[in-house]
């Protein structure tokens, strides 16, 4: 595909193939050839099977499990299509890891999001492109553009499709308030809030629900759900609280330990998620039909066009 005279390709690594067909083929370019492999003691190799002098590459790889493994596929690749002549590396990370160590919240803790964003620059990358990043202030961690997405337009499409009669919005934390106030808005609910606190990582004790949702459809909205302890305990607080069913969406589907029998034992009514990261659904088997995948390729492959042809991203959330 070329447009203002600048030729754009797009590769990926491992971590999410499906997605990256998926943006591709909106995008109306074929997958750019390119092979990862691993070294008999682990290192990974990349292969570029194909001129990208001069090109726009885009190169899509979120940052999931194995998370380590993803990081150094990244920068490997950006570092190849650099030294291969490719005039831009744009770096689409649908998922972006480390995100919660966006500060120190003790002493000597590092802050690992902006460490992760300078190896990012620092590899050779011109433009990232991100969705939901668990903190905001992690755009500022750039000295580079990048581009912040979000999925909560297709998350909202998606429950108002439903048609839900008397709805509430709800936060997990106090964190959330302005992911769960955009969310209402599109969707003209209230909005309640968690009062949470987390004695450990990946613990969380809920405290109080600030707000009315007796008799009310409950739609938790989150940015990942990882061992699914805080969505869980909420839902249960908000049933005892009266809440007539809940549903739980987030973009992120981390679902590391225990997660997705948690979900699927508990009383949510339906777990909504995107394709930013791949869950397999052979995970899914035998826990009954309670969750729910929705794409972002659409609205990754229409930024990218809209990159390539150097107009408003923005707009694509007014």
């Amino acid at each position: 595909m070329v447009a203002n005279g600048e030729e754009l390709k797009i590769f990926c690594g491992s971590a999410n193939r499906a997605l990256a067909e998926e943006i591709a083929d909106y995008v109306g370019v074929p997958l750019g050839d390119c092979e990862v492999s691993r070294f008999s003691d682990g290192e990974i190799s990349i292969s570029i099977r194909e001129s990208v002098r001069g090109t726009n590459s885009y190169l899509i790889q979120p940052l999931c499990g194995p998370i380590n493994e993803s990081i150094m596929e990244l920068l490997i690749m950006i570092d190849a299509l650099r030294r291969a002549s490719a005039k831009a590396v744009n770096a689409v990370i649908p998922y972006y890891a480390y995100a919660r160590q966006d500060r120190k919240t003790r002493a000597r803790d590092p802050i690992t999001a902006k460490l992760l964003a300078d190896l990012i620059t620092a590899a050779g990358t011109n433009r990232v492109v991100a969705m939901d990043l668990h903190a905001g202030q992690i755009q500022g961690f750039f000295n580079i553009p990048l581009d912040h997405l979000t999925a909560l337009p297709i998350l909202a499409k998606y429950f108002k499709n439903k048609q839900i009669d008397n709805g509430v919005v709800v936060s997990p934390d106090l964190g959330g308030v302005t992911r769960a106030r955009d969310l209402a808005n599109r969707l003209m609910m209230p909005i309640a809030i968690i009062d949470k606190k987390r004695p450990a990582p990946n613990q969380a004790e809920i405290m109080h629900i600030i707000g009315d949702v007796k008799g009310k459809t409950a739609l938790f909205i989150d940015d990942m759900i990882d061992t699914g302890g805080t969505i869980t305990l909420g839902a249960e607080a908000l049933m005892r609280e009266g809440a007539k069913d809940v549903y739980a969406c987030c973009t992120h589907p981390v679902f590391s330990g225990p997660a997705l029998k948690r979900l699927s034992d508990s009383c949510i009514t339906e777990v909504v998620y995107t394709n930013t990261i791949p869950v397999d659904k052979g995970q899914l088997k035998g826990l009954g039909d309670c969750f729910k995948v929705l794409s972002v390729a659409p609205l990754i492959g229409e930024a990218i066009i809209r990159i390539q042809n150097k107009i408003s991203v923005s707009e694509l959330f007014d």
